[in-house]
């Protein structure tokens, strides 16, 4: 999930190391009843907006700071309007991130448990100024793409006599494809035994605890080695990729670099052969495969193509 906030891209993630811990998280579970009542009611009227497109709603919530995003933001709405045509607004998951004890702007986690402590999410935001902050997650029932709306809201004491909740980022994703949401992706992903690492499933948390439980767990295949002929790749990750709004797989490989294009190509093409091969199953399971070529830590596109295409 990516959320524009003051010219950077703040990301959510599930794992990853992170400096500053200087923060907290507060599930709606262990909310006030105001700050529950508040946060729901604010993530339902920006959520709504952004199914009806009312991008006045939407840039009169906007952080004053965050004024010369606003074209990032809208475009980013407007990209979002064919994910959640026909739905309605459900809200999901509401946290509230404290981050207000922070000396300087830094790379921040926050550990959001449940009450009994059986779940864990954690979210990680990238230069984040000292403050509070609170995440937002919805979904669009009804949609033929099931959007899912992430929203953050940061605590602004700037804006005249009285403190409120103001909009800080928007990303919505799709949550369905080819007619599967991400619970039968996943299933089908551990069936096979591939790693795959997405954030499309409403059921996120649940599923990403599931995935440490598994013996064998696909996760734990990186790096996935492959033999071709006298040929050896090395495979990196492989996720989901949803740009083309298919559900398309991304395969990250460790690249020989070569500087022609139509040898990296070739590279690409081979790769993704090998993978085919050694997961058959893969075939009729996803619509096609990105290779992306990893060079000295530098990850580059090479090639999309459908699976028919690929030997």
């Amino acid at each position: 999930m990516r959320l524009w906030r003051k010219g950077c891209i703040v990301a959510l993630f599930l794992t990853a190391p992170i400096l500053g811990f200087s923060a907290s998280c507060t599930t709606q579970g262990e909310m006030t009843p105001q700050d529950r009542s508040t946060l729901a009611s604010q993530g339902e009227r920006l959520s709504i907006a952004i199914l009806q497109q009312d991008m006045g709603t939407l840039q009169s919530a906007l952080l004053p700071s965050l004024s010369s995003e606003w074209e990032n933001i809208r475009s980013a709405v407007e990209q979002a309007a064919p994910l959640v045509k026909g739905g309605s607004v459900q809200l999901r998951n509401l946290y509230l991130l404290d981050a207000s004890t922070l000396s300087a702007q830094a790379d921040t986690q926050f550990f959001c448990s449940s009450a009994n402590g059986s779940l864990t999410v954690t979210i990680n935001m990238r230069s984040l100024p000292p403050g509070r902050y609170a995440l937002i997650l919805a979904d669009a029932p009804g949609a033929t793409l099931a959007g899912q709306i992430g929203i953050i809201l940061a605590w602004d004491t700037t804006s005249g006599p009285v403190a409120g909740w103001r909009l800080g980022g928007v990303s919505v994703r799709q949550g369905n494809f080819d007619g599967h949401d991400g619970v039968w992706y996943w299933t089908r992903a551990r069936d096979l035994q591939i790693p795959v690492d997405f954030l499309s499933s409403p059921n996120l948390e649940k599923l990403s605890q599931e995935q440490t439980q598994i013996k064998g767990a696909p996760i734990n295949a990186f790096p996935y080695t492959l033999a071709s002929g006298d040929r050896n790749w090395k495979i990196d990750s492989v996720r989901l990729d949803a740009t083309l709004r298919q559900p398309d797989l991304a395969v990250t490989y460790e690249s020989v670099g070569a500087s022609d294009p139509a040898v990296a190509r070739t590279e690409a093409m081979a790769v993704l052969s090998a993978l085919l091969k050694a997961q058959p199953g893969l075939r009729q399971n996803f619509h096609g495969m990105w290779a992306y070529a990893s060079i000295n830590g530098k990850v580059t596109p090479v090639i999309e193509l459908p699976m028919a295409q690929i030997p």
